[in-house]
C-alpha cells in the first residue's frame, strides 16, 4: 500500500514538473516574441527619425541620425535571426511559419538591413554638419532594390551611394521580409 501511495505522489509531482515545463516554455517563447516586436517598434521609430530627416533637411542632426541607424543595425542581421531561429506558435506572433523553411532567404534579408544600417552610420559620421546634397538622392536617380529588385552586396557599391538611397533600398528590404514573412 505504501509503495502505490508513494507511486502516486511521483506520478502527481512528475505530472506538475511537466505542466511546470511547458508553461516555461510557452512563456519563454511569449518573451522572444515581445522582444522581437520591441525590437521592430524601436526600428521602425528610427526609420521614421530618418525619414523625417530626409524629408525636411534641415532637421539633420548627425547624432540622431547615427542614433537611429545604430538602432537598426543593432536589431537586424543575426540579432534579428536569433529572433526567429525557432517556430513560434502563438496568437502574438505575425511571424509565417514559412521562415523556417525559407532560413536562408530570411537571414539573407536580416543580414541586408544590417549592411544598409551600417552604410547610414558611416553617412551621418563623414557628414557631421548639416546634411550635405551628396547624402541626398538625385533627380532621375532610379532606387533599384524593391520586393523584385537586386541588393547591393558590394560594400564599396553601398557606401558610393547618397544615403538617401540606401534608406530606401533599406525600406524596401523591410517590406520585402514583411510581404514574405508577415501574416496579416
Amino acid at each position: 500500500m505504501r509503495l502505490i501511495a508513494d507511486a502516486n505522489k511521483f506520478g502527481l509531482v512528475a505530472f506538475m514538473a511537466a505542466v511546470l515545463m511547458m508553461a516555461a516554455v510557452a512563456s519563454a517563447e511569449e518573451d522572444v516574441i515581445a522582444i522581437r516586436q520591441a525590437d521592430m517598434k524601436a526600428m521602425a521609430a528610427a526609420a521614421k527619425t530618418i525619414s523625417g530627416m530626409f524629408k525636411d533637411s534641415t532637421t539633420y542632426k548627425a547624432t540622431e541620425f547615427k542614433w537611429a541607424a545604430d538602432t537598426i543595425r543593432d536589431r537586424s542581421g543575426g540579432v534579428l535571426s536569433a529572433h526567429f531561429a525557432s517556430a513560434a506558435d502563438s496568437r502574438q506572433s505575425k511571424a509565417g511559419p514559412n521562415i523556417l523553411k525559407e532560413r536562408d532567404r530570411f537571414d539573407r534579408i536580416a543580414s541586408d538591413l544590417r549592411d544598409y544600417a551600417v552604410a547610414l552610420d558611416a553617412a551621418a559620421q563623414k557628414n557631421p554638419g548639416p546634411m550635405p546634397a551628396s547624402m541626398r538622392m538625385r533627380p532621375g536617380e532610379a532606387m533599384g532594390g524593391g520586393p523584385f529588385g537586386t541588393h547591393v552586396r558590394n560594400e564599396h557599391e553601398l557606401s558610393a551611394m547618397p544615403a538617401e538611397h540606401a534608406f530606401h533600398l533599406m525600406l524596401q528590404t523591410c517590406t520585402t521580409c514583411h510581404t514574405r514573412f508577415r501574416m496579416e
